[in-house]
């Protein structure tokens, strides 16, 4: 776990960035910080491998306080991923995985296989541990950035603003991997981005700063989705917080049945997966939904769907009924009412 103690940060020139901050952390799970520019958060997240230090206060990782520890030795054990990757120009992507363990003092042979594991794990063809940093992409370049915070298996990741600098498309996949990620490893993540959308996906919790460094509230998402502490809070979150609360919410409950006879039929391949809707006159295009889609995903393809029906399928792509456009709203419907009654 990671903790806050009345931790306040002021510079030099009298700016405070951090206000009396109070916070835990859990063990294990992703907390994201989110905020306007300026509002403290990745002093915050520096604070944790004392690369900004406190004014006052006390900031501990696994119960010790980072203040009594060799600052170099603390850094080694955190990851650490910033939005440029930072990698280094002259090494090899491999060489850069292996970077921190050969300052811990792993032989180079042990380091280098343990770098070329993680490109394995972080999506990476051990072709691409041969080249340079601008060989890649700046999806790939991420990739690595999050490969080498990993290369000493800390039990804690600091992640900066990691993915703001590729583009929407590629920035969707590199969540998904962390995502991925977390789910085999487990680790205690801090996430700074003023991207809320991002922070809802990702986050198990979400702190929302506001101008000089001051918390305003600490939550689940659905639970800062359907309560906000106060109006600066909802305007951040913005007008469409209902939505995003049922990107939260998945399809799994959601009534199923046969596909009804109609103006419009679903055709299905030998294998019973869908190929489109059919009418005397026309084909439209089907896409198919799993109960691990959100509500928000069944919505909008029960809008764009002819028929008003969204295709169920299993994870192998097969048919296992259709679900109405009215089931799904009264499900979404539902949905905001538990939120609100729960928060």
């Amino acid at each position: 776990m990671i903790q806050f103690d009345a931790v306040h940060k002021r510079f030099p020139n009298g700016t405070t960035a951090v206000h009396d901050l109070t916070l835990d952390l859990p063990e294990g799970g992703v907390t994201v910080l989110v905020g306007s520019s300026g509002c403290g958060k990745t002093t915050t997240l520096r604070m944790v491998n004392r690369m900004v230090e406190p004014t006052s206060g006390t900031v501990r990782v696994g119960g010790k306080d980072v203040t009594e520890q060799d600052a170099a030795e603390l850094r080694r054990s955190i990851g650490y991923v910033i939005q440029q990757a930072g990698l280094f120009p002259h090494r090899t992507v491999l060489d850069n995985i292996a970077t921190v363990p050969l300052l811990l003092g792993h032989g180079r042979r042990r380091a280098r296989s343990r770098a070329a594991e993680l490109l394995e794990t972080v999506g990476l063809s051990a072709e691409a541990g041969k080249r340079y940093p601008h060989q890649l992409s700046g999806g790939q370049q991420q990739r690595v950035g999050v490969a080498r915070a990993l290369a000493a298996d800390p039990p804690v990741l600091l992640m900066d603003e990691p993915f703001g600098a590729v583009d929407p498309v590629v920035r969707t996949q590199l969540q998904d991997e962390l995502l991925r990620l977390q789910k085999e490893l487990s680790k205690t993540i801090v996430f700074v981005t003023h991207d809320i959308d991002e922070a809802v996906r990702l986050g198990d919790r979400i702190a929302v700063f506001r101008a000089g460094g001051h918390l305003v509230q600490c939550a689940t998402p659905t639970e800062l989705l359907a309560r906000p502490a106060d109006d600066f809070v909802a305007d951040f979150l913005g007008a469409e917080r209902g939505l995003k609360l049922l990107s939260l919410k998945t399809l799994a409950e959601v009534p199923q049945g046969p596909a009804p006879q109609g103006d419009w039929t679903l055709v299905l391949d030998a294998a019973r997966k869908p190929l489109h809707w059919a009418s005397k006159d026309a084909e439209l295009p089907v896409r198919p939904l799993k109960d691990t889609d959100s509500l928000l995903s069944a919505l909008n393809e029960s809008l764009a769907s002819p028929a008003g029906l969204i295709a169920r399928v299993d994870a192998d792509g097969v048919l296992t009924g259709v679900s109405s456009r009215e089931d799904i709203h009264e499900h979404a419907g539902r949905a905001h009412t538990e939120a609100r009654v729960a928060a």
